[in-house]
């Protein structure tokens, strides 16, 4: 009987072959690593607007009517020197901070009992259905018969254009966490305010940020309006009052200028404040890149 001889094969060995470093990952080139970091981007993009500003004011040759951004830096540096500018921004940032921290205390009431309890949701829905499309500027007229001059009234529409928006997007943050995650709070005895504290704020945390900024924006040019109309009343106000007043005097440079430090306000509070408070929260938990 014939029997078959295995077939041997010779072995072959075969070296991997050897990649330099610098073959896998080229370095980027200068374009490239400026390209990567986002303020550069951004102060390029200002840089733009600010020539075409510039070339459009000189273009036109009428500061009456559109002054140049040399002309709008050279009024704002003035007011700042004076210290009017300065006094101005000081009085709007301090009302808006207090209207700002009790819009932000009543949507954290509201949000903590429509958590809790069908009722609270309800009534919180109902609320927010019937009050966040309405602007707080149509409510400066009432506020004037409740409240009078001063900075009541200014606040009262403060805490309404602050108040829906943030509550709005913290109840959706909380409906959106996982029911895992608040049954675990359960089984450790959370409850309410606790459990709100310790589970759901931590991981709605995203959406409440988006609240607060969408509160802080729509804060900031509600009080610029209301105080461009309590100039007209009470001739005291920040720097919607400076607007108003140098727009009454045709002095369109230190308009501009007013405009300006109020859009380098929202730029640095944009940009440095919540910018930070996302790095030291959201993206160090993994939940944003």
């Amino acid at each position: 009987m014939n029997q078959t001889l295995p077939v041997v094969r010779p072995e072959v060995v075969l070296e991997p072959a050897r990649v330099e470093a610098s073959s896998v990952q080229a370095p980027l080139s200068l374009f490239e690593s400026l390209y990567r970091l986002s303020w550069l981007r951004k102060s390029v993009l200002l840089v733009a607007l600010a020539a075409v500003w510039e070339i459009y004011g000189r273009w036109l040759g009428n500061p009456l009517l559109f002054p140049s951004f040399s002309e709008t830096i050279s009024a704002f540096f003035s007011g700042i020197g004076s210290g009017v500018l300065i006094e101005r921004a000081a009085v709007s940032l301090k009302t808006l901070v207090v209207g700002y921290g009790i819009g932000i205390a009543l949507a954290g009431v509201l949000t903590t009992l429509a958590i809790s309890s069908k009722i609270g949701n309800d009534f919180l829905e109902t609320m927010t259905s019937m009050f966040n499309p309405l602007p707080a500027i149509a409510l400066l007229p009432l506020a004037l018969i409740w409240f009078g001059l001063g900075t009541g009234s200014i606040i009262f529409v403060l805490v309404h254009s602050v108040l829906w928006a943030v509550a709005l997007n913290t109840h959706s943050g909380f409906r959106a966490v996982s029911k895992t995650l608040s049954m675990v709070g359960q089984n450790y005895g959370l409850r309410r305010f606790s459990l709100v504290r310790s589970i759901l704020v931590p991981a709605a945390f995203p959406s409440i940020l988006t609240g607060l900024k969408i509160g802080w924006a729509f804060a900031w040019r509600t009080l610029i309006a209301a105080e461009l109309v309590f100039g007209v009343s009470s001739g005291t106000g920040g720097l919607g009052w400076y607007i108003f007043e140098n727009r009454n005097q045709l002095e369109t440079a230190n308009v501009f200028s007013g405009l300006f430090f109020v859009i380098l306000i929202g730029l640095f509070v944009e940009n440095v404040v919540f910018a930070n408070i996302e790095k030291r929260t959201i993206r160090r938990w993994g939940m944003a890149h």
